[in-house]
């Protein structure tokens, strides 16, 4: 950058330009503030509802499409962003109100929607989605219950104090564990990696996170537990396995196309929504 442009963009920041709760550190995403309010808090421009306290986060835009369709869903409120509008709906499971809605993907827009999710008044999640394998015996549509996450992501870094990885919620990883039993569906328990960049997953990155005993590798599960965790609400995550990364080799092996295995999917984790 030539040296007569380089004042323009300003100062460099000194430590008496922070808060009591901030310090300066060598990058700024390490750099977190314990402040419980921010600028713009999601309860002062989303307003609670009469809305189911359970929740069911589907990355399967399928699965809610079908469930549409079949009339299972009614429509009570809509999210919004710039890709566009985002319904909100409920069903009845087992006897309770349990509200559904597509999470967007990424942390970020995934937290964003979770954190206006809370404002209106739902307490209790699970999520539901598909993960990339890490390992081979992660097979296509193998069932994951994610018990702690690696954050290579940025969005977990502004709701807990800079960590390598976040746990997720017991309470969460006991009911998908219990719904999952009660179905006779068999399940791997384990760690998932968190990344924000789906094509910068490069073989090195993938070796050392096979090697700290990563299963699975997805966007938003560290970013999420995270965001639970600092509202205080229960919120726990299924995955089923998809694409492979294991070998030498990518095989997508169209998991998306597993239409069966998502709604089944789904349908376990409205289950062990019921139970938190």
């Amino acid at each position: 950058m030539p040296a007569q442009t380089a004042d323009r963009i300003g100062p460099k920041l000194r430590p008496e330009a922070y808060n009591g709760r901030m310090r300066p550190q060598p990058y700024p995403i390490l750099e977190y503030d314990e402040a419980r309010d921010a600028f713009i808090e999601p309860s002062r421009v989303v307003r609670s509802i009469d809305i189911a306290e359970h929740c069911v986060l589907c990355f399967f835009q399928d699965v809610i499409t079908g469930l549409r369709e079949e009339g299972t869903l009614r429509p009570v409120y809509t999210l919004g962003s710039e890709i566009g509008a985002n319904p909100v709906y409920e069903m009845v499971v087992e006897g309770r109100r349990v509200a559904v809605t597509h999470p967007g993907v990424g942390a970020p827009l995934a937290v964003g929607f979770l954190e206006e999710l809370i404002a209106l008044g739902c307490r209790k999640f699970i999520v539901c989605g598909g993960a990339g394998s890490l390992e081979s015996a992660v097979t296509l549509g193998h069932l994951i219950v994610p018990d702690a996450a690696v954050r290579d992501e940025g969005t977990s870094y502004h709701y807990l104090p800079p960590g390598r990885e976040v746990a997720a919620d017991p309470r969460g990883v006991a009911a998908v564990e219990q719904a999952l039993t009660a179905r006779g569906l068999p399940f791997v328990r384990g760690k998932t990696w968190t990344t924000d960049a789906l094509y910068r997953e490069t073989p090195s990155r993938i070796a050392a996170r096979k090697a700290e005993g990563c299963l699975t590798v997805e966007m938003e599960a560290a970013a999420l537990f995270a965001a639970a965790a600092f509202r205080g609400v229960a919120l726990g995550q299924l995955l089923y396995g998809g694409d492979d990364l294991s070998g030498a080799a990518w095989d997508h092996r169209a998991w998306q196309g597993q239409s069966a295995t998502r709604r089944l999917v789904f349908d376990a984790a409205a289950a062990a929504c019921c139970l938190l």
